[in-house]
């Protein structure tokens, strides 16, 4: 399917036009400097042939992305209006990165950078869901990454309330769920959820979940695979199988069979990164009430108005006022520390108290872990009688002797004791008995931050042409062990194809105009940003 030209960018007051980002159905998206304040912005400016079409929808995603932009993984919309030639615009965040579609198909994520882009993107939708508003086309191109490296959903282009007749017009056919397909089609919350975890799935393996590779793959037998077959397993080494489950779920055949609410699906996936000891990934959404009907495992969790992060790393223990803990890991029992090598406490799981009298293993002042001891024994002193010798336990409550009543001296001082010592193992003998160093209790393992650092995209990019060639060069700005470079040719009319060079140039047919597109990629598979240019 041969590329439609771009209509003209508008003159918009306070605007600078600067450079084609995209083109789609009904839209170009442009990108303008604002002259005050000075910042980048994209530009969404509906075609003229679409305006008696879309020209209401065009409107709609405006309001709906205004109303929802505030969540932190949802591109803001700074304004919108009507251009001098009468083209509806909407002014945007800036996402400069390139959007996960095109990171998939040069390489698949992750099992890291999967849970902790996914998780936020879930959490934009889970908040839409709370103010009736269906997405309908999440899909990898509709996330964008921002210049902190932050995924950002966009396109509400076809969203729409939760209880309208036309919730289920509009799909993306490799992402879309059987129900889409029906006649008349239907749609709901679930149908989001499927899309979302058809995402995650896309992130993983690299391509859609019913695209088969050296098969056909068109419309008509993507659709019946959709309705038909069972969700190929990624067969990743690297997948574990609880994340298989979580998006075998995600994706049933049947709605009801799905994750009852988007944010039942991320604390899926925070569970699988607890399983795996990564950093866990809070869920942020804006709700004050659980939706009607809608059990998603909130186990009497705090609830909170406005932004509620979820952060599953909380014990539990107190409440917060801007958390919402995660339910605990399925393994609950206790964790023993055993020198060097010892498991710290894993996020999401509360400890069980110490007995009365024991200070907790490897604790001190500064480690952040708060001790805590079980109440006595109705009835007791408070103090383990093992702890005292036979002479010092208290003498009866009444018909005490005289004898008796010299022992209960032995018991207080006793009990100071027994209550120093405590205090020396919590807070540290050091500073009871004098500078002595505290035994090494050993390195423990903290929680695993695997997101690596994004290199910088190419530098020097340059075409040079002769004859029917050009040759694009380019530098490395930051050279390390083990780079390569991907590079793909954007021809009008074609599709763009990647390929890998270690090489900083490469030399292509130029009988028309062409664009190339480079991205350096390390060692580890993390790519920068895309460098463009063009040859005329």
């Amino acid at each position: 399917m041969s590329r439609r030209p771009p209509a003209p960018p508008p003159e918009l007051p306070g605007f600078e036009y600067l450079e084609l980002l995209g083109s789609g159905g009904f839209a170009d998206v442009f990108l303008y400097e604002q002259q005050l304040p000075k910042r980048r912005v994209a530009v969404k400016v509906l075609l003229p042939d679409r305006l008696e079409s879309a020209g209401q929808q065009f409107a709609s995603e405006a309001n709906t992305m205004a109303m929802l932009s505030t969540h932190p993984a949802i591109v803001t919309i700074l304004q919108a209006g009507m251009s001098a030639d009468h083209r509806p615009y909407i002014v945007m965040e800036h996402c400069p990165r390139p959007n996960l579609q095109v990171r998939y198909r040069r390489a698949p994520f992750s099992v890291a950078e999967t849970l902790h882009t996914a998780i936020p993107v879930i959490a934009a939708v889970e908040t839409a869901h709370r103010m009736d508003v269906l997405h309908r086309d999440i899909k990898p191109a509709n996330i964008l990454v921002t210049e902190y490296n932050r995924p950002a959903l966009t396109d509400f282009g076809i969203a729409a309330h939760a209880d309208s007749a036309e919730a289920a017009a509009g799909m993306s056919i490799p992402w879309s769920p059987p129900e889409s397909f029906a006649n008349p089609p239907r749609g709901g919350r679930e149908t989001d959820v499927y899309q979302l975890g058809a995402t995650v799935y896309t992130l993983l393996a690299g391509r859609a979940p019913f695209e088969l590779p050296g098969q056909r793959n068109s419309s008509a037998e993507l659709i019946d695979r959709a309705e038909r077959m069972a969700l190929p397993r990624i067969g990743r080494p690297d997948v574990p199988a609880s994340l298989e489950a979580a998006l075998a779920k995600a994706m049933a055949k049947r709605p009801e069979d799905r994750y009852r609410s988007a944010v039942a699906f991320a604390r899926a996936l925070q569970k699988v990164q607890i399983e795996l000891e990564h950093s866990v990934t809070p869920i942020d959404i804006l709700d004050d009430s659980p939706a009607d009907g809608i059990d998603d495992d909130e186990d009497g969790l705090t609830r909170v108005r406005n932004i509620t992060s979820i952060d599953p790393v909380d014990d539990g223990t107190r409440p917060s006022a801007a958390t919402e803990a995660v339910p605990s890991a399925v393994d609950e029992s206790p964790t023993v520390l055993r020198g060097p090598g010892a498991v710290a406490p894993q996020p999401g799981r509360r400890e069980p108290a110490p007995m009365v009298g024991a200070a907790p293993a490897a604790w001190s002042p500064s480690s952040g872990y708060r001790p805590e001891f079980a109440p006595a024994p109705a009835g007791s002193s408070g103090v383990s009688d093992a702890t005292l010798p036979p002479d010092a336990l208290p003498a009866p409550a009444s018909g005490g002797t005289a004898e008796g009543a010299r022992r209960w001296p032995w018991f207080v001082g006793g009990g100071i004791v027994v209550a120093a010592l405590a205090v020396g193992a919590a807070f540290g003998l050091p500073a009871l008995l004098g500078d002595q160093e505290p035994d090494d209790p050993g390195p423990t393992s903290e929680p695993k931050d695997p997101i690596a650092e994004t290199p910088p995209a190419v530098g020097d990019l340059e075409a040079r042409a002769h004859g029917d060639e050009v040759t694009f060069s380019w530098s490395n700005p930051d050279p390390q062990e083990g780079d390569t470079y991907q590079w793909g040719i954007d021809v009008p009319g074609g599709q763009i194809s990647f390929a890998d060079t270690r090489e900083t140039s490469v030399t292509v047919d130029a009988r028309h105009p062409t664009c190339i597109e480079v991205y350096l990629v390390r060692a580890d598979g993390v790519a920068s940003p895309a460098a463009t240019t063009c040859a005329d």
